[in-house]
């Protein structure tokens, strides 16, 4: 008996989102009053080798196919009840063949791996190279691509691998790969090729008014930023390789899921697929719009209250996202994207590249981590709940007047990864001050505590320079791994000097991504109808009263800013030594 047969509700309609992460691929299964009903991962492989990071969307597709099964089983779903779904992923990069096999994007030659992950940095000097050339489509990401984004990947590829480079039919960001998989529809997101390809939505701006949502010519490809970074041949065949049309996401593709797709995922063949989010995006998608009761007498009119709001979605990397009705230009943040996340309002989207990451690093390599996690085991709690329970007593035993105040000796700049926002520096490195010979558990708390503090300090920083340059950001919402920490956040909260809204479902990136399938699956007129329907507010952190704990963080936040100072007048120092 199948479980449609067991389990006949067709009157009940739920939205499947999909998420690929870094490490996993997750499902996530959501009723039409955005509550999840259960979700599943699945675990994904990575191949690391100095700055090349790559994947296999073999692997992924897997994985995918695992998790979507392994979910509706846990939440009891039939394929009959799934009415949309939506796909989510990191901005990876995708080769595939005229068969739509992998094609290599490795050194390695293995031809499973043709995905450049997106936190390789193999192509910073092909960044570098790109944003010499000044080209007006770079005031358009902060005044230059990042290494992160797909131009410069995409040189280097063509520069260094051109067998691989020859055999190439499609190169596509991973969200949008998904849902051509899924659906043989290679339309691409406005928002993957926005934020990632240097694509201008704005040539779009007039679709908006149209009444039906419809595959767009891709009229925002900028031919002679192309040819003259040397990727011309991507121009050819009305930019077949890179995308012929453009969708807002949400938008339903082709005619849903194919019959291969649909008994990969264990689904129903024509179940409408909409146009995906990168994963960032569909967090923000997810949470932005979840409403306090006092918003609706706060705030003068719903445009002001999301245009007030900065998201951020923190898991490996944390990513800040701020909209706006007008384009804000702002110096080393990527942007302003049109409608790449919100339909018909500007992105701003800063970012550190390495926070959840970051604290993994830290710990995992302290010697004490050992210790540490078979502590952790023992109690039946995670390695962060320990270390918070470890600081919580060490304030107890010192004369520390309150928790932050314990790192007053070790300061953090955590560009281990480079500086993404607001300086916009990959080759910025990370800083550790006030190191002793100590290798306890309490000085590896210490250490985690001071790491928390430097994101927390940059994404101040990321706050204050957007709000320079004309946003209004008064309250932060989080989502994400990282937002289930509550020492992460009370930190941000005391750090930035913001509210910070928790949404109610945590698994926001899941529900951001179900929301694309409810709008294809037409139960919206819109993704922000459909957002401001399925987003919901749980728990609001909020700063410290105590004027001491302010003090204390403007305090640090100087030396914090310092610290990049220093090691700008380093570098220097040495290069002239070595001229």
């Amino acid at each position: 008996m199948t479980t449609a047969e067991l389990n006949p509700l067709p009157s009940r309609s739920v939205f499947l989102g999909v998420d690929v992460g870094t490490g996993s691929a997750r499902a996530g299964l959501f009723d039409e009053d955005g509550k999840l009903l259960g979700s599943s991962s699945s675990p994904i492989q990575i191949w690391k080798d100095g700055d090349c990071v790559e994947q296999s969307s073999t692997d992924i597709w897997h994985a995918v196919c695992a998790a979507v099964k392994s979910a509706c089983s846990l939440a009891n779903v039939s394929e009959v009840e799934v009415k949309g779904i939506g796909f989510a992923a990191t901005c990876s990069l995708v080769a595939v063949d005229a068969e739509g096999s992998p094609v290599t994007v490795s050194w390695s030659g293995d031809s499973r791996r043709n995905i450049i992950v997106w936190m390789d940095h193999r192509a910073v000097k092909q960044a570098e190279r790109i944003n010499s050339y000044n080209s007006p489509v770079l005031q358009y990401c902060g005044g230059g691509v990042s290494p992160e984004m797909e131009p410069p990947k995409l040189l280097w590829v063509k520069e260094n691998l051109q067998e691989s480079w020859s055999m190439v039919y499609k190169w596509m960001d991973l969200s949008d790969w998904l849902s051509y998989r899924a659906t043989g529809d290679d339309t691409r997101s406005l928002c993957t090729t926005v934020c990632k390809w240097a694509y201008l939505g704005h040539a779009h701006m007039h679709q908006m008014t149209e009444k039906a949502s419809r595959d767009m010519e891709a009229c925002g490809w900028d031919d002679e930023f192309w040819e003259e970074i040397g990727l011309g041949d991507l121009v050819d065949g009305h930019h077949a390789k890179i995308g012929r049309s453009v969708a807002f996401p949400g938008h339903p593709l082709g005619n849903g899921l194919t019959a291969t797709a649909a008994k990969e995922l264990g689904l129903l063949a024509g179940t409408p697929v909409g146009t995906s989010l990168i994963d960032a995006h569909a967090g923000g998608v997810g949470v932005m719009e979840s409403k306090l009761d006092s918003d609706s007498v706060a705030k003068e009119s719903e445009v002001d209250t999301l245009c007030t709001r900065m998201v951020l979605v923190c898991g490996t990397s944390t990513c800040h996202m701020a909209v706006s009705r007008e384009k804000l230009f702002i110096p080393g943040v990527w942007g302003p994207f049109w409608s790449a996340m919100v339909p018909e309002y500007w992105l701003t989207e800063g970012g550190q590249s390495a926070t959840g990451a970051l604290l993994d690093h830290i710990i995992e390599n302290h010697v004490a981590s050992p210790r540490l996690a078979n502590h952790a085991a023992s109690q039946k709690v995670s390695v962060f709940e320990l270390l918070n329970n470890i600081l919580k007593s060490m304030v107890q035993d010192s004369s520390s007047p309150f928790v932050d105040a314990l790192t007053s000796e070790m300061h953090i700049l955590p560009d281990f990864h480079g500086n993404r926002s607001p300086v916009a520096d990959p080759n910025s490195k990370g800083v550790v001050f006030g190191m002793t010979l100590d290798t306890s558990e309490k000085q590896l708390a210490l250490l985690y505590l001071a790491t928390v503090q430097g994101i927390a300090y940059g994404t101040r920083h990321i706050v204050e320079h957007c709000n320079a340059h004309g946003h209004k950001i008064d309250t932060l919402l989080a989502c994400g791994g990282l937002s289930k920490n509550p020492l992460f956040i009370q930190e941000h909260a005391d750090i930035v000097g913001c509210p910070i809204i928790l949404p109610r479902e945590s698994e926001s990136v899941l529900l951001g991504a179900a929301i694309l399938g409810a709008v294809a699956a037409k139960n919206y007129p819109s993704l922000h109808d459909a957002m401001k329907a399925l987003n919901a507010a749980g728990q609001v952190v909020h700063p410290s009263s105590d004027p001491k704990v302010k003090k204390y963080h403007d305090a640090k936040y100087r030396i914090f800013r310092d610290l990049y100072d220093q090691q700008l007048s380093h570098r220097s120092i040495i290069a002239e030594a070595l001229s």
